[in-house]
């Protein structure tokens, strides 16, 4: 009866039948009381979102399986400090953190919620020491940029820690080996499995067989911890020559799995007899990644005014920076396709069914193939040294050299949505916004159901102006998974670009409350504040984001936007400052921390200006201000040069025409001073510009001691 109840409930895990699942385990559970039973029935609870349950049931609990469900039940109610007691009763005995790898992996996001930066590093790093393959740990470590070379964590050591796992296990359990010969990392490997015990009839309770349960938990679906391709109408030119079969059908996702799913995965079983062959699967779950907000502005404000949309400047898309191109790098990675059909484009799951398929043979007929096996680690270890050098290097913002890196893979690894979106996010950090919606557009495409990245898409349209394709875009994201929270992002985006920041603010808000760590929507809300001229809500936000991740630095410069409003200055510096210590080649970053070097009346501020000029010559906010500091210091005949050289690059930019009329004005040549004002008001300026104009080109007939009476 137990055996019969047990595979019910499992394959009703497998089915994703989990109310049934429990239904049938309270029935095992009541029938034979057990440590395992119990853990069988908590790991129904988890599936099917009841956390709070499994909690009650596994308070107390001393067995490791026990203890990590225990954990990640706490993890996910946000009892971060008994989840850390779970998982490390005592901080002198860190090895015997139960689940191996996954536990590591667990214990370092609870500690990165806690704040704990150094610990959760420690953690992540111990989690690769156990599996190299624990790929999340490795974007977590990314994310806090602590992460070493992908070609030392996927290096030799991991290749003889995959192969003493693999190749070892496949010949000690096809010859029956006993548990107890397995290697040291064997038997950690085989922690982050649950094992079943079975009351034997005639015996005693306590005389027990051990059995593997090797069915995967399915991933849980009320959590989002991370983040980070669409649909669009408009033609692309690189989807012709790189899409070659149409996109898959659109389903309707309402639950979304979350990245716990890769922590519980390694913690299911169907149940075997001991003499059978044994593997167990790691799955990996998708991680958060992030997308910034700052480029620079297509609509230069006039004078020092800090406007509201400074929160969102970018360049006009005929200024982006040269990048390779996009159709150069498919290109090319179809080249190399055809050259490494056998090498590194093979993936980790072809590989993986080579091995079910190598094991599934009897081994009377057939040896183990060490040699293949072998050979499909170091191809699984070269793919993941191109994958983790390109993700270190876009979280550090190196995008050039990341897409350099991406460069690398094969046209089958190139075109899956993870990769396309990463290089999408590179064009996007490098200001170049018809690529990374070239990009977005292709991965969308081929991925509907996908919506990591979406967030970073949304703003990439929303720097383009396409409030159309923005609003298609917003409502295609809801009718597939209106749980996501960046289907709402993409909303409040919509909303923002149309200037209604009330309905915008609204639906950002909505994303946090789908999931609190989503630390772009916290952002996003914090510009949408300062766009309502409410900073102190928009500071509040910014503080959010960089309380659940200090390496946000859209959060710094929203900070330093902010103070820069309030007229603090030296504030103003400190939080540039903090921006610019993460993203070292910002050149928006760079103008304004320029700017509030010179309110601050620090000489710097033109050094600091020359600099961004250098980063970026594309973009035209340095010279701009530049220009506007040597006018204030009185050098008006520098400033003049500079703006006649701005004004080449940047002809439909009213500002820049006002600007220099009113340093015509200054130098007495009011002909072409009369000039530029009349053509800053044909190019539409904004009505607050307008009206400063106007006031200019009155005090070109006034002489200026009458206007400065009049305004007395």
């Amino acid at each position: 009866m137990e055996n019969l109840l047990a595979n019910c409930v499992e394959k009703n895990l497998s089915q994703f039948m989990f109310t049934n699942a429990i239904f049938f385990c309270e029935r095992l559970l009541a029938e034979f009381p057990s440590e395992v039973n119990l853990q069988l029935l908590a790991r129904c609870y988890l599936s099917n979102s009841q956390a709070y349950s499994a909690y009650y049931i596994l308070k107390g609990s001393k067995t490791p399986q026990s203890r990590y469900l225990f954990a990640f039940s706490c993890f996910k109610l946000d009892l971060f400090g008994e989840a850390e007691a779970a998982l490390l009763p005592s901080e002198d005995y860190v090895d015997e953190v139960p689940g191996g790898a996954a536990g590591h992996y667990l214990l370092g996001l609870v500690y990165r919620y806690a704040g704990r930066k150094n610990s959760s590093i420690e953690q992540f790093r111990m989690a690769l020491s156990f599996d190299p393959l624990c790929w999340e740990a490795y974007r977590e470590l990314c994310s806090l940029g602590a992460a070493e070379e992908a070609s030392t964590v996927f290096g030799n050591n991991a290749f003889q820690r995959l192969q003493e796992t693999f190749v070892t296990q496949r010949i000690n359990f096809s010859e029956g080996a006993n548990i107890d010969q397995l290697t040291d990392f064997d038997k950690a490997s085989r922690d982050t499995s649950l094992w079943r015990t079975e009351h034997v009839p005639g015996e005693n309770q306590q005389d027990l067989k051990i059995r593997q349960l090797g069915a995967d938990i399915p991933p849980d679906t009320d959590r989002q911890l991370n983040t980070n391709g669409w649909d669009l109408n408009t033609p692309s030119p690189v989807i012709s020559q790189v899409l070659d079969a149409p996109p898959p059908l659109l389903h309707k996702n309402m639950l979304r799995s979350a990245v716990e799913g890769s922590l519980m995965s390694v913690h299911g079983g169907r149940r075997i007899k001991f003499s059978e062959e044994m593997s167990a699967e790691a799955t990996e779950g998708s991680g958060r990644r992030r997308s910034a907000r700052i480029a620079a502005k297509k609509k230069i404000p006039m004078s020092q005014s800090y406007g509201k949309d400074s929160y969102r400047l970018h360049l006009s898309p005929s200024e982006s920076n040269c990048v390779p191109s996009l159709s150069s790098m498919v290109e090319k990675c179809r080249i190399q396709s055809s050259k490494e059909a056998t090498t590194s484009g093979q993936s980790i799951s072809d590989i993986g069914s080579s091995v079910d398929d190598e094991e599934n043979k009897n081994p009377s007929e057939s040896s183990p193939d060490s040699s293949s096996l072998i050979s499909g680690i170091s191809e699984v270890l070269n793919l993941l040294k191109i994958l983790g050098n390109g993700h270190r290097h876009l979280l550090m913002y190196n995008c050039q050299e990341a897409l350099l890196v991406y460069q690398k893979l094969s046209l089958k690894q190139y075109n899956t949505h993870w990769v396309l979106s990463q290089v999408g996010k590179a064009y996007f950090e490098l200001q170049d916004y018809f690529n990374a919606d070239s990009t977005f557009t292709l991965a969308h495409q081929k991925y509907p159901y996908a919506l990591e990245g979406m967030d970073t898409y949304s703003t990439v349209l929303y720097h383009l102006k396409e409030e159309m394709r923005l609003g298609y875009l917003a409502q295609e994201l809801i009718s597939v998974d209106r749980l996501s929270p960046e289907s709402w992002c993409a909303v409040g985006n919509c909303y923002s670009l149309r200037k209604d920041h009330d309905s915008a603010l609204k639906m950002l808000q909505r994303a946090i409350q789908l999931n609190e760590r989503f630390t772009y929507a916290h952002t996003l809300c914090g510009h949408e504040f300062a766009a309502l001229e409410d900073f102190e809500g928009a500071e509040r936000c910014y503080r959010r984001a960089l309380s659940i991740d200090t390496r946000h630095y859209n959060a710094w410069y929203g900070l330093g936007m902010t103070y820069l409003h309030l007229e603090k200055f030296e504030f103003a510096e400190h939080q540039f400052q903090l921006a610019l210590k993460i993203n070292p080649r910002s050149s928006v970053i760079m103008c304004y921390y320029g700017i509030a070097l010179h309110e601050s009346k620090n000489d710097e501020a033109l050094n600091m200006m020359e600099m961004a000029k250098l980063t970026d010559t594309k973009n035209p906010l340095p010279k701009y201000y530049k220009a506007n500091i040597l006018a204030s210091l009185g050098d008006y005949h520098k400033a003049q040069k500079v703006l006649e050289e701005l004004k080449e690059c940047a002809p439909q930019e009213s500002s820049v025409h006002a600007l220099l009329g009113n340093i015509y004005k200054q130098l007495k040549l009011y002909d072409k001073a009369v000039l530029h004002f009349g053509t800053a008001l044909d190019l539409n300026p904004s009505p607050s510009d307008a009206v400063k104009i106007k006031a200019y080109m009155e005090r070109l007939v006034i002489p200026d001691e009458l206007a400065t009476d009049e305004n007395l």
